[in-house]
């Protein structure tokens, strides 16, 4: 596979749930809406979804309750069968494969997480962790031995002889990542991990992930219905409603100018600062007499917020993580969005 390739693609996704949901097939390319699809005794969890996801890649998926979002991972892992369209992981199309194949696939390249733990309580931390390599029939010490390499990246070295019932809510949705994480997936799925642990556990787990996101290559797709956490977390953003993805783009560009009304209330209360880093606001340098000491890409607003209301000059270098100037800060423009001003 080339490296420019996306490791998923979807094409014109839909998933309809309802009594014989083929009879509508034909209808499908004129893009029926939610309604209409409820009129006719349907539902449309997923509708005309295209997506690509990059190797590497971040991409957190969004919505309110019932907008699809949990729908459409569990149709790019072919947890369910699509009602209509394509899903291609690299460069094969996953709804072509046969059981043999497609089982291979998630024991090989697949990682999943779930809201719920879904722990084995009869068995040891360890012994969890280890289970989805003796599901690929490796030999107990080579898959011991993982397992615990595992459960020390996730922070739980120590606790591998005790059983879930002895662990909180936090540890034990870090021996679910450890699990997910022992089989070392290239594609990565995690729905709403965090979402039923409290504030302070769910910030400490999403600092872990940070930390294990830089550590590691996976191409992530993560699930939540929490904005800031999106925003936290993301390098793209697909905001899902009805079904439909309303916008798919980097955490700036959704917040600096949403595609419709929708998106926009998302983004409505967010404090521009803390998202938009200096790199999406760079112009070109020429003819701006930007000079002196640069600020680096890729911080954000409220990093430089001192900078910016103090510094003198109308334009500011902005140099990349190797130093070299890519572009100027219009000062200005800054301190309106550190106001509140619009973009």
């Amino acid at each position: 596979m080339n490296e420019a390739e996306p490791v998923i693609a979807c094409r014109n996704l839909w998933k309809v749930f309802g009594d014989r949901p083929d009879r509508i097939l034909s209808r499908l390319n004129c893009n029926p809406s939610a309604e209409e699809l409820r009129q006719s005794g349907l539902i449309a969890a997923v509708r005309d979804v295209s997506l690509t996801i990059g190797r590497g890649e971040m991409l957190v998926v969004m919505g309110l309750s019932g907008s699809g979002k949990s729908t459409l991972v569990r149709c790019l892992s072919r947890l369910i069968d699509v009602t209509s369209g394509a899903i291609i992981v690299e460069g094969r199309d996953i709804g072509a494969m046969t059981e043999t194949e497609l089982i291979d696939l998630r024991r090989r390249k697949m990682g999943m997480v779930f809201q719920s733990f879904g722990l084995l309580p009869h068995r040891t931390v360890v012994d969890n962790v280890a289970f989805p390599l003796e599901m690929r029939g490796q030999d107990r010490s080579t898959r011991i031995a993982r397992a615990m390499e595992m459960l020390e990246l996730v922070g739980l070295k120590g606790r591998e002889s005790y059983f879930p019932r002895e662990l909180s809510g936090g540890q034990q949705q870090r021996v679910g990542i450890a699990r997910s994480l022992a089989v070392e997936p290239e594609i990565w799925f995690l729905d709403e991990p965090f979402s039923a642990l409290d504030p302070l556990i769910r910030r400490e787990m999403q600092d872990e992930f940070l930390r294990l996101k830089g550590m590691l290559s996976n191409t992530i797709v993560f699930i939540t219905h929490d904005f800031d956490e999106a925003l936290r977390l993301a390098d793209r953003i697909a905001i899902m409603k009805d079904g439909a993805v309303e916008q798919c783009d980097t955490p700036e560009r959704i917040v600096m100018s949403p595609a419709t009304e929708y998106v926009a209330k998302f983004t409505s209360a967010v404090d521009r600062s803390r998202v938009v880093r200096a790199a999406a606001l760079a112009i070109p340098a020429e003819g701006t007499g930007a000079e002196g000491q640069p600020v680096a890409a890729g911080q954000t607003l409220r990093d430089l917020a001192r900078l910016i209301v103090s510094d003198s000059r109308a334009f500011i270098p902005v140099a990349d993580a190797q130093g070299h100037v890519i572009g100027a800060l219009d000062r200005q423009r800054a301190v309106d969005l550190l106001l509140g001003e619009p973009a």
